[in-house]
């Protein structure tokens, strides 16, 4: 008996709202990966070698696979899932959205007094506060309370109640803990650095700040084999600054926006830089 009644009419409504859905088996979990993408075989999704998207038909990537196509959520392999499936997932920052995960009442009595109400949905433990607007997610933030947006799913457990609030400064001042070299995903991870005492080699910020605005410039003027180039100057802009700790969040965002100006989607900006970076050993 499904968690959630025809959980694959409950994903048809929610897709066609423009939230990327997909279906969750027995312990709020997504569908492990199909035999073809298996150990990562695919090339097509975060952690994986080669670059480029996947083209399994099926539902076995979390969240990359989260759609709002209804002919995909339909299809064949689709509705097989969605037979075995006991609730309907979602991703955030597919939909521009960001929940605040409260795991316990603890959270929830935090949540009151340092966030601005919005929409708020029951769960099993806790609450769901959801707000307009998307950023990278962080599990730990504090106790109890982890951010669900890009790169991450979030049940659905209905409309949930009250105006929905955009994301406040507060909420993303959460997933900042210490100033650090970061590359995109859901959680912090730092660029290690090279060997020697670790100090930045270049003399100057507008080194750094020069090198930035050509490897953008690089992106938006090509004409072609985007994605090749996007590539490329990932493993360039890494091979450059990527060992000395200089690179920060911003910078990457720059390079992402970049990317997306030319119609790569973030989750293949995200495959391009963690396959730049497996490339040069980082």
């Amino acid at each position: 008996m499904s968690e959630t009644p025809y959980p694959q009419h409950t994903a048809l409504s929610l897709a066609a709202s423009g939230v990327p859905v997909l279906p969750l088996r027995r312990g709020k979990v997504p569908f492990g990966n199909c035999p073809a993408c298996a150990d990562n075989a695919c090339g097509g999704r975060p952690n994986m070698k080669s670059a480029g998207p996947c083209r399994c038909p099926g539902v076995c990537h979390a969240w990359a696979a989260a759609t709002t196509d209804p002919a995909v959520l339909a299809s064949p392999a689709w509705t097989a899932a969605w037979r075995r499936a006991v609730s309907v997932g979602y991703h955030p920052g597919g939909a521009g959205l960001t929940v605040v995960d409260l795991d316990d009442a603890d959270a929830i009595a935090w949540a009151r007094t340092a966030l601005p109400a919005t929409r708020t949905v029951a769960t099993t433990r806790g609450e769901h506060w959801i707000y307009r607007g998307a950023m990278r997610s962080v599990n730990a933030v504090r106790p109890g309370v982890d951010l669900k947006s890009t790169m991450a799913y979030a049940r659905y457990l209905g409309p949930g109640t009250g105006p929905m609030a955009d994301l406040p400064d507060t909420v993303r001042a959460l997933a900042v803990k210490e100033p650090s070299a970061a590359r995109p995903g859901p959680q912090a991870a730092t660029v290690p650095a090279g060997a020697g005492s670790g100090e930045c080699p270049h003399r100057t910020p507008a080194y750094l700040a020069r090198g930035i605005a050509m490897a953008e410039q690089r992106i938006t003027e090509a004409s072609s084999a985007i994605h090749a180039t996007v590539y490329r100057t990932f493993l360039a802009v890494l091979s450059r600054h990527g060992r000395c700790g200089c690179l920060t969040d911003a910078h990457v965002a720059r390079l992402f926006a970049a990317a997306q100006s030319k119609g790569e989607t973030p989750r293949h900006c995200t495959d391009a830089w963690t396959n730049a970076r497996t490339t040069l050993g980082l």
